[in-house]
């Protein structure tokens, strides 16, 4: 009986929770979707159906999260848990979609060039471009493909050469894009413009280049001393002191700090990358 009036009660506080949330919890879900979406977009990947799929997952993160909480008594890392569950992809597809930025960026300085070699032959702007979407390397050869595909279909360059700016948020792509806009509309010599946006790129990805490679040490050992907590407590749990380590998952108030050590881990971990993350 009192098994039963318990579990009434909880499922009677989580429903009101709930319900007094909702807008907090729908304008949070909207954020999430919105955000997936456009990192989506940026990596060509078409998710028509990725509503369904978050509703899917968060159902699946409740479900595992109760089966912690009921099952196994851990609440509070089963909260931790499921917080990780959902952040997690989220991180993943971000980090996805500015890798491929990144990419793009390295290889536009040797698209311009060759962009401007064409343009010395004789070839007209749309000409040039035609041949980039050819010949570049993935992934900045598919930018390439849909502007030139779309200007086949009777866009606007201009328009083409805006969305693409848009969608990729490149500094670099902003400079040839304004480039090669100014060019049709003053009629200057577009191949010495972009010769000169060429060289800055790749004196920029030098410098770049340059302070990756001298702050990797640094890198390296931030990662290090974010996994040496866990090393810490898997020794404690197995050879130094198991009955009190074991109270750290067993008891509320050890879940708790242990929870609480977890996320100021991360966080500094994230905030070592933010410093040492080259920014020029």
């Amino acid at each position: 009986m009192m098994v039963i009036l318990a579990t009434a009660c909880i499922a009677a506080s989580t429903a009101m929770f709930a319900y007094a949330g909702e807008r907090y919890y729908r304008q949070w879900f909207q954020f999430i979707e919105s955000d997936l979406r456009d990192k989506l977009r940026r990596l060509r990947i078409n998710m028509k159906n990725l509503r369904k799929v978050l509703i899917a997952w968060f159902s699946m993160v409740a479900v595992v999260f109760v089966i912690l909480w009921i099952s196994f008594g851990l609440f509070v890392l089963g909260l931790l848990f499921a917080a990780l569950q959902i952040c997690l992809p989220w991180y993943i597809v971000r980090r996805m979609a500015q890798k491929r930025k990144e990419q793009i960026e390295d290889q536009l300085a040797d698209a311009m060039v060759s962009l401007s070699s064409a343009i010395k032959a004789g070839l007209s702007l749309a000409q040039a471009l035609e041949i980039l979407a050819q010949q570049t390397p993935r992934p900045i050869c598919q930018e390439f493909q849909q502007i030139v595909g779309e200007y086949q279909l009777g866009k606007p360059l201009e328009t083409c050469l805006q969305e693409t700016k848009e969608r990729l948020r490149s500094e670099n792509f902003a400079l040839f894009a304004a480039a090669m806009e100014a060019s049709r509309e003053s009629g200057g010599r577009l191949n010495e413009t972009v010769d000169r946006i060429a060289h800055s790129v790749r004196e920029l990805q030098r410098l770049e280049r340059k302070v990756v490679a001298e702050t990797a040490q640094a890198r390296a050992s931030a990662f290090y001393m974010a996994l040496a907590p866990f090393f810490v407590l898997a020794l404690y749990y197995y050879f130094v002191d198991p009955e009190n380590t074991r109270r750290l998952f067993t008891t509320v108030v050890g879940q708790i700090m242990l929870s609480v050590s977890m996320i100021l881990n991360l966080l500094a971990y994230l905030w070592a990358r933010m410093i040492l993350n080259p920014d020029i």
